[in-house]
Order: C-alpha cells, then sequence, then structure tokens
C-alpha cells in the first residue's frame, strides 16, 4: 500500500487555521511565507512517498538485528538516512547557525507528520535526534554546542534519550547509574539503561547519548539527578572521532511493533567507565531533559496522527476494491462495499478524528512559533502557556486516538485486516507504543491536571473554552453552520464543568480527580479537535459561497466537520458524566477484590 501525502489538507489547515501568514510576519519567521510552506511540503511528499514509504513493510518484516554488540537495521534503512540528510530534513527547525534551515515549528510538523507516516519505525531515529538538539541549544555548553549539533542537522551523527533503568521506568527518582567526577571536566558514567530508541544502529557515524545519572554526593531522588553527554566515540579537540567510549549494546528488543527501530539495552562503564561531558549544572537533569521529552511527546503525539492517516488510507482503497454483498437499497449485484453504511462510518469516524487531531497538534505548533518569535512579550507568554496546556492533550489523545483508528481499520478489512499480508495488521501493531512511551498517557493526563490546569486555577483551560464560545457565536447564517454550533456549545459547557471540578477537588478529594485524569484529557481532545472542526466548516462555507478555490474540498470539510460534531462531539457529554458524578465509582472497590 502506498502512502500519498494529504498536502491538500494540511496547507489548508497551517493556513487557514494555525495562521501561518501571521507565524511569517513575526522576527525570524521571514522566510516561511505560504509559498515556501508549500514547497517545503511539496518536496517532503516526494521524499517520503518514494524514499521511506516503501521500506516501512520490508522493514516490518526484516527488522534490525544485533550480533556481538551492533545492530544491523533494516535493508535499505541506512541508505535512505543518508539521503535523509543529505536534503536537510533534520534541520527543517533547527536554527541556520548549526546548518539549519531555521524554519517554524508549524512548517517543520507537516514534515514530521509524513515522514511517521512513510515509516514510523525509521522515523524514530530523527525524532531522537531533533530532542537532543532541542536541549543541547538550551542547556548545552558553548563547546558541546559546537560540537555536536551540526554533525546531528547533516544526519551524520544522531541522539538518543536515556532515562530509563530497569527498576525505574516513570519513578526516574529511582535512577541509579552513577557519574563520577574525573577533576578534568569529565565524569565516568557506570550503568545500564533500557529501552533506548536507536540507542545502537549503523546509519551514522557516531551516536551520542544523553543519559540522566548522579554524582556521588547527590541528593537523594530527582533532584539529585544530572544529565551527561555521553558519545559512542569520543571527539577530539578538532572535532574528528577518537576512541570507542565504554558504552555497549547488549542486546535488543523483540517488539510487538515498530520492528524495524532497534529498541536497545545499553551498558555503561564494564570497562573502566564511559566518558561524559556535563550539560549544565549539576542536580538539575531532570528539568533539562524535559526540554528533549516535551519535544519528544509533541512529535509522538504527530505519530499518532500520521500512523492513523495510513491506516486510513489503506482503508479507504480497500473498501473502494473489495466486492462484497449487495448495497441494502437494493442492486442488481454485489458492490464494493464502501457502499454499505457501517463501513462508511467507520471510514468517515477515522477520517473526522484524523483531521480534527491534525488541526489541534498545527495550531499547538503555531502556539510554540508565537511563544518564540512573537514582538509582546505578553502575547509570547500566553502562548507558551497555551502550548504547554496542549502538548499532553496532543500527545495523550492523538495516540489514543491512533489505537482506535488503526483498529478500526483492521476492521475495514474484515477477516483480510486479521492477516499479516495485507499490511493493516501493521498499522496496529505500531500504534499500539505510541499511547506508553515517552510518558504513558495516565502520565500525560496528571500533567495536565496538575501542572496544566489546578496550578493555575483553570486560566489557561478556562481562556480556550471562552475562544470555542467565541467561535460558536460566529457559526451562524447557515444551517450546517447552526448545527455544528450548537453540539460545540453543549461540549465546551461540559468542558468548563469539568475544569471546575478539577480546580474545586484538587486539594480534598485529590484522588477523585486523578480518577478521572485520562477521561479529562480524552475528553479535552474531543472539544479541542472539535472546536477546530467548527472553524474549518466555517472557512468552507465562506469559500464554497464565494464559488472560490475546490469546491469539492471544502463541501468535504464541511461534511466531516458536521459528522464529528454529531458523531463525536457528544461523547463530551458522557465523559463530563464519568468525571464529575462517577469518580467515587472507580476507587470504591478494595484492591484485595480485583
Amino acid at each position: 500500500m502506498t502512502y500519498t501525502a494529504p498536502l491538500k489538507d494540511m496547507l489548508f489547515v497551517m493556513n487557514e487555521l494555525a495562521g501561518l501568514a501571521e507565524i511569517n510576519a513575526m522576527p525570524g519567521c521571514e522566510d516561511a511565507s505560504p509559498e515556501t510552506a508549500e514547497a517545503v511540503l511539496e518536496e517532503n511528499a516526494r521524499f517520503c512517498s518514494e524514499v521511506v514509504a516503501p521500506l516501512n513493510r520490508s522493514g516490518d518484516q526484516q527488522p534490525s538485528t544485533w550480533a556481538d554488540g551492533h545492530v544491523t537495521t533494516s535493508p535499505g534503512f541506512k541508505e535512505a538516512f543518508a539521503q535523509f540528510g543529505a536534503a536537510g530534513w533534520q534541520g527543517v527547525q533547527h536554527p541556520f547557525e548549526f546548518g539549519g534551515q531555521g524554519l517554524p515549528k508549524l512548517l517543520a510538523t507537516p514534515c514530521i507528520e509524513m515522514l511517521n507516516s512513510a515509516n514510523l519505525a525509521f522515523a524514530l531515529c530523527p525524532l531522537l535526534t531533533d530532542g537532543t538538539i532541542e536541549a543541547l541549544i538550551t542547556a548545552g555548553s558553548q563547546r558541546q554546542q559546537q560540537a555536536f549539533i551540526a554533525n546531528f542537522i547533516s544526519g551524520k551523527w544522531t541522539g538518543t534519550m536515556n532515562l530509563t533503568e530497569p527498576q525505574a521506568g516513570s519513578d526516574l527518582a529511582l535512577v541509579r547509574t552513577r557519574a563520577v567526577p574525573e577533576g578534568d571536566g569529565t565524569y565516568k558514567v557506570f550503568g545500564t539503561k533500557i529501552f533506548i530508541t536507536y540507542g545502537e544502529h549503523d546509519m551514522a557515524d557516531n551516536i551520542v547519548h544523553l543519559v540522566l545519572a548522579r554524582t556521588p554526593d547527590a541528593p537523594e531522588g530527582v533532584k539529585g539527578i544530572s544529565l551527561f553527554v555521553v558519545p559512542k566515540f569520543l571527539v577530539n579537540e578538532d572535532g574528528s572521532l577518537g576512541a570507542r567510549n565504554d558504552v555497549h549494546c547488549v542486546s535488543i528488543e523483540h517488539k510487538l511493533g515498530i520492528k524495524a527501530s532497534p529498541t536497545a539495552v545499553l551498558q555503561f562503564g564494564d570497562h573502566g567507565g564511559a566518558i561524559g561531558t556535563l550539560v549544565g549544572e549539576e542536580n538539575r537533569g531532570l528539568e533539562y531533559m524535559f526540554i528533549m521529552m516535551n519535544a519528544a511527546r509533541f512529535a509522538v503525539g504527530i505519530q499518532g496522527l500520521a500512523v492513523s492517516e495510513r491506516a486510513y488510507q489503506q482503508a479507504v482503497a480497500y473498501a473502494k476494491d473489495r466486492v462484497q454483498s449487495r448495497d441494502l437499497a437494493g442492486s442488481p449485484g454485489p458492490v464494493t462495499i464502501i457502499h454499505q453504511p457501517d463501513v462508511r462510518r467507520m471510514l468517515m469516524t477515522m477520517r473526522a478524528q484524523i483531521e480534527a487531531a491534525r488541526a489541534l497538534a498545527y495550531v499547538a505548533a503555531a502556539s510554540s512559533d508565537a511563544a518564540h518569535h512573537h514582538p509582546d512579550q505578553a502575547t509570547r507568554g500566553a502562548n507558551q502557556a497555551c502550548y504547554e496546556y496542549l502538548v499532553p492533550i496532543v500527545k495523550g489523545w492523538s495516540t489514543e486516538l491512533a489505537i482506535d483508528v488503526t483498529s478500526t481499520g483492521v476492521q475495514v478489512h474484515g477477516g483480510m485486516g486479521f492477516i499479516e499480508e495485507t499490511g493493516a495488521a501493521q498499522h496496529y501493531r505500531d500504534a499500539r507504543i505510541l499511547s506508553i512511551y515517552e510518558g504513558t498517557t495516565a502520565i500525560q493526563a496528571n500533567d495536565l491536571v496538575g501542572r496544566k490546569t489546578a496550578r493555575d486555577g483553570g486560566a489557561v483551560a478556562k481562556g480556550l473554552i471562552g475562544q470555542i464560545r467565541k467561535s460558536v457565536g460566529e457559526l451562524q447564517g447557515d444551517p450546517q453552520l447552526q448545527a455544528i454550533g450548537v453540539r460545540l456549545d453543549e461540549a465546551a459547557t461540559a468542558l468548563e464543568q469539568v475544569v471546575d471540578f478539577v480546580v474545586a477537588n484538587i486539594k480534598g478529594d485529590i484522588k477523585a480527580v486523578f480518577a478521572g485524569s485520562v477521561t479529562y484529557l480524552k475528553m479535552a481532545g474531543v472539544v479541542l479537535g472539535g472546536w477546530q472542526m467548527a472553524r474549518a466548516a466555517a472557512v468552507a462555507v465562506d469559500r464554497i459561497k464565494a464559488g472560490e478555490g475546490d469546491i469539492g474540498f471544502y463541501q468535504a470539510k464541511l461534511v466531516t466537520a458536521r459528522f464529528f460534531a454529531d458523531q463525536i462531539l457528544p461523547q463530551a457529554l458522557a465523559y463530563r458524566t464519568a468525571i464529575v458524578e462517577g469518580a467515587q465509582s472507580v476507587l470504591d472497590l478494595d484492591e484485595d477484590r480485583f
């Protein structure tokens, strides 16, 4: 099954919902014109469909392999990655001074989506390198930046994130990897890290690990964690590669999905100590690592969107081709299954959720750009708060959605979906990890409740609800828009009631609040995604009335928005009941009764 990038929808969302023109007008974003964006996306689509997408199926069938400490990636990956780096795709959103293109996150986001739709396992290597670059730009020394970032952007080297240990998964307070100062500015690192994506591979000359570890006098808990740069090969003063460092891959995992991506167990210091250098200050490692984690969490949300798009395209193609049964209204012979109402319901559910998730993610990316580039300080702060609120939703909702969408894709295929040869099952298997890594959905939801809602008394959430209500007031003059507005207004009211519940009960009944945290996250995704679909519908109606552009595209956008309003937005009312009135039922059963 080939992959065709949904360029028309991507450009529509960027221009009409995320406000690319406004971003383009901000200092530092002058090169991101709509014309440039279209050219970049078209070229990226060509690269992803022609070079990367054909490796998706073969990579699943011929995963990365490990032997004697070395990993050989799936056939074709090494050559494709060399093309990826040479074409400059790693540097789309990174600074000019290090060889990047310096384009906004809004423009980089669809490029990331396309790469992940083409091949989720392949895209994981650039994803982790992006996070490494951001961490070093923010907290690295000048020498670390000069030594590593340009090589990352060129694709010569790649980066990893080393948090997890056998006894320390989500609870990083339990990290036990040690970093012993040598007195010359370097440290010797000892310990074991697990689940390290692309922790060892053959696609780059060097692999640079960002490692959480404790110095000898560090306090217990997360306050005693520091961050270190530990390269596979040491880097000489002139930038050339030196001796092999004491970090080795002792195995890779055998996984349900993303099989072509090597997930490594790394051993540091078995032969005297792995040499590393401190990033920033001691005991601030978790703070710095969160830079990587936030970048990765947003990108994983895009992965959820991306694999959903790939599964949807395959399901539509199959439904248009598969002949089975007669039309319910009567037909002389069998018809393709896309004529059956329930198949259409499934395909529309997939499509509507994908378009909503794409719109919400791109709008979040635009908020990040405004937070960095808007000339007004207060506007920058408001956009940063908005972006931080949206990140756990983009990550959590889009990845949970991906499990449902890819599962529905299997269902559309019927029995053939359960057969590996069709490829539908791979999307389902690949999607299953997305709601787990870079923080499970519950961790995203806890962040949304604690740091992003309760801490500011619901101010950012209420601000977004206020914007939704403003949009509802503008959905006038067309019966379709008015119907969407009614559903959206009901959903916004339900979300507001949940935000009030969280703020009112966070101190007095904290367990009741967190019992509904994941439900709150999903609800926020549905309501905020529905808001973006309503905004898209309003644009579509204007274009249709004016007779401008691709009328068929705008008619489809309006139909999809109406479907979302009728079929998906009402979930918000049920979520509200479960959170506000049903929290205690989660807590009532004694643990011994399970």
